[in-house]
């Protein structure tokens, strides 16, 4: 159940309960913000390399290397919403045509480019937020360096990030000197470009074409003491792939962090209807770096061959070229409150989908001018939240976390004289259904657990899973998978769930992964203080009594004998490669008839409202008049139903139950 506090939970349990909901909408996507970005300079500086940061005083920090010079040039703008001071530049000498880097940490930066001769990485500090900098100093040596991206601690330490056609290398600062570079491991044919920021470890961006020549864009840990050893490799995952016939490659991308890792790169395609078009990614803030989780990246609307820097702090984001500079608020509170508005809300959740709708007043027309207006945060994709509670003693309470739905649409009727506007939303199952792999995806036998998959998948609809009670099955079994291009996220979680013991639910904009047992303790009683309106409890025969499951030259049964002698056998048989031993059989024999006997529908009972009720929750049910008495079964599905318009109150929920 979601918390509660004692005065809500004790309200819920008297029939003289006022009801209350709590609607709100925000510009966010499954709680990262929706950046709007607003184009605040156009200008006719050459397209070549070039960098952004946005020191702890809010200014701009901006550098190029004009290929004419080659030379260095670099811009400071105090107040970066003042766009006169875009197309000033201070020279900073010659350099070679190579890439160039600034990082800042508070009031600190850093400012990299290779030397004129096109073998020496110079450094620059700055202590006054870019204003001034000190004496370049050598931080590493290498000819035919390209690429350069530079991550700065808040002690000062920094790691340089650098490459040249084929390989790259990092060499740490610790206590103002630069230490001896080390390389990356593995093999790759070609680098198109590197980026790192630092969060507990250094995470990097690396675009190139890996042994065989398929174009990838990687991202990897070199460890600072947070989930990796310092100076220690992780994986490389690959977050865009391609292959090497295909025409298509990835190429300079950008880092940053501010409320979660966003990160810039150009997809560019060589053939008949030629592109160079940067994209943008996201990764949940709470999920380890390793799963991969990455949202599903996205076009942004322009043309660019060496990238889009991004640089940003709480306040606002900053995207970056030589000829332009783009700008959108970080800024997401306060929520928009809908709740006085409310006259009817309506909400389903299964495991399978969840979706609401919500009747808000227009007798004003205060809602007519969408997406425009004093409401335009309401539009398809913003962030709906809603957490129903009750009006008590310490005023309007309700559960948290709240529920999070993104708007599909709305809908204006008018009827008797009455206008209201109907939104629709739906929740992060939804998501997952409406994201479609772009290629195909596979892993390995041997390589990734069930779980990471999952985190893959979801992260691609933009959704953080965790693992609450997760099986151990789910966290070690390292399937031969693949996602095959078109495929729906919906269809891959039902696939990779079949595997493991294991049920998904949503909670804000989290994924758990869940494994029910049947010891699991009963959460909350319905029929003693908690009044039930109506029950209607199912008795039936199971769907499925007897289970096959084949595998790599295993075979195993499951039997529920009983079931069998009244309704004969209902067989379902499952074919997996991947359970290669006898015990792997029978795991997977008893899950799969565990879980049929979890789909078996046990009833309904409808009662006033449950303010922290959810999904797979296991309850108590005593409804003497229809026999049952202390009953636990399992939450399966939940429909909350609040009506206040026309004097009329009615606030009820709806509980599917199911076996525990």
């Amino acid at each position: 159940m979601r918390a509660l506090s004692s005065t809500l939970l004790a309200a819920q349990k008297t029939a003289s309960a006022v009801p209350f909901v709590q609607v709100q909408v925000s510009d966010r996507i499954t709680n990262v913000v929706r950046l709007r970005w607003e184009r605040f300079y156009t200008g006719a500086e050459a397209e070549n390399y070039h960098a952004a940061a946005n020191p702890a005083d809010g200014s701009l920090l901006r550098a190029w290397v004009d290929p004419a010079g080659p030379t260095l040039f670099y811009q400071r703008t105090a107040a970066p919403d003042d766009t006169s001071d875009y197309s000033l530049w201070s020279n900073f000498g010659s350099v070679a045509n190579r890439d160039v880097a600034l990082a800042s940490n508070g009031h600190a930066v850093l400012l990299a480019y290779v030397d004129a001769a096109g073998s020496d990485i110079e450094v620059q500090d700055s202590d006054d937020d870019g204003a001034t900098f000190g004496a370049a100093v050598t931080a590493a040596s290498l000819a035919g360096v390209t690429w350069l991206a530079l991550a700065l601690r808040s002690n000062g330490d920094a790691l340089l990030v650098y490459a040249d056609a084929t390989t790259v290398r990092v060499v740490r600062r610790t206590s103002g000197t630069w230490g001896a570079p080390a390389t990356w491991t593995g093999t790759t044919n070609s680098i198109t470009g590197v980026a790192v920021v630092h969060v507990s470890d250094f995470h990097l961006a690396v675009a190139g074409t890996d042994a065989d020549d398929n174009p990838r864009l990687w991202t990897r840990i070199y460890g600072d003491g947070g989930q990796r050893p310092p100076g220690v490799w992780s994986t490389a995952y690959a977050l865009a792939e391609a292959d090497a016939a295909s025409d298509v490659s990835f190429k300079a991308p950008f880092f940053g962090y501010v409320d979660v890792h966003r990160l810039f790169f150009v997809e560019e395609y060589a053939g008949s209807v030629a592109y160079s078009r940067p994209h943008w990614t996201s990764f949940p803030a709470g999920q380890s770096f390793d799963a991969n989780a990455w949202r599903e990246p996205v076009p942004f609307d322009h043309e660019n061959d060496f990238g889009m820097a991004f640089a940003g702090d709480h306040t606002n984001a900053w995207l970056s070229t030589p000829d332009g500079v783009w700008n959108a608020s970080m800024v997401w509170f306060p929520q928009t409150d809908l709740s006085a508005d409310v006259q009817e809300l309506s909400l389903e959740q299964t495991r399978d989908r969840g979706r609401i709708a919500v009747s808000l007043r227009n007798d004003d027309g205060r809602y007519n001018d969408l997406p425009n207006g004093a409401y335009s945060v309401i539009r398809p994709g913003a962030q709906l939240e809603v957490a129903p509670g009750l009006v008590t003693g310490e005023g309007e309470e309700v559960c948290a976390p709240a529920l999070i739905y993104s708007i599909d649409g709305w809908e204006h009727t008018s009827s008797g004289g009455e206008a209201t506007l109907v939104i629709r939303a739906s929740d992060g199952l939804a998501l997952l259904d409406r994201w479609h792999a772009r290629r195909q995806h596979t892993w390995l036998a041997g390589d990734t657990s069930v779980a990471l998959i999952l985190a893959f998948v979801c992260g691609r609809a933009g959704l953080e899973k965790l693992n609450v009670n997760a099986s151990t099955i789910s966290q070690t079994i390292e399937p031969d998978f693949t996602i095959h291009p078109g495929e729906d996220g919906g269809r891959v979680v039902q696939r990779l769930l079949a595997m493991v013991p294991d049920l998904l639910r949503v909670v804000a904009q989290d994924v758990y992964l869940t494994e029910p047992e049947a010891a699991d303790a009963s959460v909350y009683e319905y029929g003693g203080n908690h009044a039930i309106f109506s029950g209607r409890y199912a008795s039936s025969g199971l769907a499925v009594n007897r289970v096959q499951a084949f595998g790599d030259g295993v075979v195993a049964q499951e039997f529920d004998w009983p079931d069998i002698e009244d309704q004969h056998d209902r067989l379902q048989q499952v074919f997996d490669l991947n359970v290669t031993t006898q015990a792997n059989a029978e795991d997977r024999a008893a899950l799969t008839l565990r879980k049929a006997s979890l789909a078996l529908p046990r009833g309904e009972i409808v009662t006033p409202a449950n303010c922290g009720q959810e999904l797979n929750d296991v309850v108590t049910v005593t409804d003497g008049s229809a026999g049952i008495d202390a009953q636990d079964f399992r939450v399966a599905g939940i429909q909350l139903r609040w009506v206040r318009r026309d004097g009329r109150a009615r606030y009820e929920q709806r509980l599917l139950l199911a076996e525990v």
